[in-house]
């Protein structure tokens, strides 16, 4: 038997459930690698904001062992709430390990940071290494929905106490980006093995939806999609898309069908206000299963990575799927390094945030240049193939684990 990994997360996606599947296809891939593996997982389904309903997950299904812990949950995702019951799931994890027992390595996503701080000091307990997998800032991005001066720094910072308690406590480090990587490090000294492994998506999987389901999805022949797929939330600057459309509307355009997949605490009131303005070339087609959804982003035209300004976000899930579809992207997220990529690697524009204009003139001038799309769709077709396709970026968390894993051997 290979060594034993537990690997924990607070979000992930089982049988048909919403959600993030990050987790689950690392959990797989390190069992192929002939790695023990327990998924500790919570009874909460976090996307559904609902009580798992345990019986009925296959777990015979999976190759690995499916461990849960119990998690009261949450109806928002900034909430009091949401504390509270992290710190109840950080407890019961707690239990659940020493319960449990014999892990060779350590393997927790952050945030939550209590969670993950749980999951550190056991490891420091027993001597074994420990791996956060950074996909997010706690507080950092906390501040965007309620930064009252003084008040939210103040209400913020049992998370930012947690957050480098558990980061002087690493082992190694993953990132789902070059920034989510080396945040650990700001201020600690030390030196531990990083990798940057993007949250991408198996191309093949994306691939056979985009076969299976776009005979189903009608446009029309004149028609020319401009699409967002993910959360409508506060970082998400779908209000600026809504009112781009009317913009085209306006300028004769009105084959330009601004297209928005997903759901959020923010989609009743855009679309209101998307009827109010007469927006009759925005869409808001909801929540799609995996499969359907690449097909749909497949037959768009332009893909949207649409961000506030303040966002704190960097490269997020979404990207892997976009750079499948093989469109231009334009983005409007802030971050230098995601910026830079888009400019370097040629995939796509950098525009400024929340501006209707500047929204609307960027995708006039790509819908007349078809030429010009279609290279920047090629560019993100192989940037998907050789930075984001699963089944060879996450070759760098296997080869990490491994290295830290055979170090302790070389201890004993």
């Amino acid at each position: 038997m290979g060594k034993k990994i537990a690997v924990i997360t607070m979000g992930v996606k089982l049988n048909n459930e919403k959600g993030y599947s990050r987790f689950r296809y690392l959990s797989e891939f390190l069992s192929d690698a002939g790695y023990e593996v327990d998924l500790i997982t919570t009874t909460f389904q976090h996307w559904e904001k609902a009580q798992r309903d345990i019986d009925k997950i296959e777990k015979e299904t999976y190759k690995f062992r499916l461990r849960f812990i119990y998690e009261p949950g949450y109806k928002k995702n900034v909430d009091l709430r949401r504390i509270k019951s992290h710190r109840i799931a950080a407890r019961n994890l707690a239990e659940l390990l020493e319960k449990e027992g014999g892990y060779d390595l350590i393997y927790c996503e952050i945030p939550p940071n209590d969670v993950a701080l749980a999951a550190a000091e056991y490891a420091k307990r027993k001597g074994i290494p420990f791996v956060p997998d950074v996909n997010d800032l706690w507080p950092e991005a906390m501040h965007m929905v309620l930064d009252i001066p003084i008040v939210s720094s103040i209400l913020f910072y049992p998370l930012k106490r947690d957050a480098e308690k558990v980061y002087s406590l690493v082992s190694g480090i993953v990132g789902t980006s070059d920034e989510y990587r080396d945040r650990p490090l700001k201020n600690q000294k030390l030196s531990v093995p990083k990798a940057t492994v993007y949250v991408g998506n198996e191309i093949r999987e994306f691939d056979e939806g985009v076969e299976r389901f776009s005979g189903e999805i009608e446009k029309g022949e004149d028609e020319f999609w401009v699409c967002y797929a993910g959360t409508i939330g506060t970082s998400y600057d779908i209000r600026t898309m809504v009112l781009a459309g009317k913009e085209l509307l306006k300028r004769g355009k009105s084959n330009i069908k601004i297209k928005i997949l997903g759901g959020g605490p923010m989609k009743e009131e855009l679309e209101r206000l998307a009827k109010e303005k007469g927006c009759a070339n925005v869409e808001f087609v909801g929540y799609m299963p995996y499969p359907k959804m690449a097909a749909y982003l497949h037959k768009s035209d332009i893909l949207v990575n649409s961000f506030v300004r303040k966002a704190p976000q960097s490269i997020v899930t979404k990207i892997g799927d976009y750079l499948a579809a093989g469109r231009p992207m334009i983005n409007t997220c802030m971050s230098s390094e995601f910026r830079a990529k888009v400019e370097s690697d040629g995939f796509g524009v950098n525009i400024m945030p929340e501006d209707t204009d500047i929204l609307a003139n960027m995708i006039e001038e790509l819908y007349a240049d078809e030429e010009r799309c279609r290279k920047m769709g090629e560019k993100a077709r192989q940037i998907a193939k050789e930075q984001f396709d699963r089944p060879i970026a996450y070759k760098k968390i296997e080869k990490l684990i491994r290295e830290l894993t055979e170090s302790e051997i070389k201890k004993d």
